[in-house]
């Protein structure tokens, strides 16, 4: 089902919604009761507005961070346009547009849902990089400092999403030390570490796998299918089954986590009896263009 989901394009945008649904619940049910700060630009816009609620300023029920996260990403989203294309631009535009709604209108609770910090924050950050998971694997992106890792991911630096948001957070969260108690900048921290990390488990296109297909059929009806439809490179070469003593044919490819189940599925049609070996995390140099989409 989630295959199907991921090869729709409807069904992605709805997934994305759906993504950031779950990021903000988490946000606004775990960790702003407790009085503690996201990471990336909300977290920013949410200094932003404490500072301002400070100096008197008030905003009647809304919650002015979600609003000042919309217009900051104005911007970004610019430079998103000229990276990575018109289509990615229009799902992160409905993409922010929804969390920064979400984040209004999910209400917060008066006493924090649960009492315990470190479970709070467990929970809240599991969930939270779940959501935003969701999002990047179905081609979408809340903004923010999103944008700013698809942009990195997409010229081959060793940045993910993940690092460059904990990067940005070291200065983020620097500030609320100064600004508020150690407890708030030190829980906020270990929030973001839990949603950093679910985050980049789940941004499948941030994780290189090589595959390795060997088939007695035509090696050369495989070979067309990822040149032409994944638009990568492969290596084949012939070999000898060492037990039953047939040929077979060896296929090498290396891409993304996120274009391995399509692979899966031709393999299999294509040849029922194909064994397939699949290594994660495989580190690639040279021409490997990141998908994004």
């Amino acid at each position: 089902m989630f295959y199907n989901t991921l090869h729709n394009r409807w069904l992605r945008l709805v997934a994305c919604v759906v993504g950031e649904l779950i990021a903000a619940a988490a946000l606004n049910l775990f960790i702003v009761p407790l009085g503690l700060y996201t990471g990336g630009l909300l977290g920013f816009c949410q200094l932003i507005r404490t500072l301002l609620q400070s100096m008197g300023l008030r905003f009647g029920t809304y919650d002015i961070a979600g609003i000042l996260y919309f217009l900051v990403n104005i911007p970004i989203l610019l430079l998103a346009y000229k990276r990575l294309g018109k289509g990615l631009v229009i799902k992160t535009a409905i993409c922010t547009v929804s969390y920064s709604l979400f984040y209004s209108v999910i209400p917060i609770p008066s006493a924090p849902v649960v009492d315990d910090y470190l479970t709070a924050c467990l929970l809240g950050g599991i969930l939270a990089g779940a959501g935003s998971g969701i999002v990047l694997t179905c081609g979408g992106s809340g903004g923010g400092l999103d944008i700013v890792g698809l942009c990195l991911s997409k010229q081959g630096s060793s940045f993910t999403v993940g690092r460059i948001s904990m990067a940005f957070n070291i200065f983020l969260y620097s500030a609320c030390l100064l600004l508020f108690s150690p407890e708030v900048a030190i829980y906020s921290v270990i929030y973001n570490f839990f949603t950093s990390t679910v985050l980049d488990r789940m941004h499948q296109q941030n994780v290189t796998v090589q595959a390795l297909i060997f088939t007695r059929e035509d090696e050369d009806v495989l070979a067309h299918f990822i040149i032409d439809q994944l638009g990568r490179s492969v290596t084949y070469w012939n070999g000898v089954g060492a037990y039953t003593k047939d040929d077979i044919h060896v296929l090498c490819v290396c891409l993304s986590k996120y274009e391995i189940e399509e692979l899966l599925h031709a393999v299999h049609s294509i040849d029922p009896h194909a064994f397939l070996t699949v290594q994660e995390g495989v580190r690639i140099a040279g021409n490997f263009p990141r998908r994004l989409e």
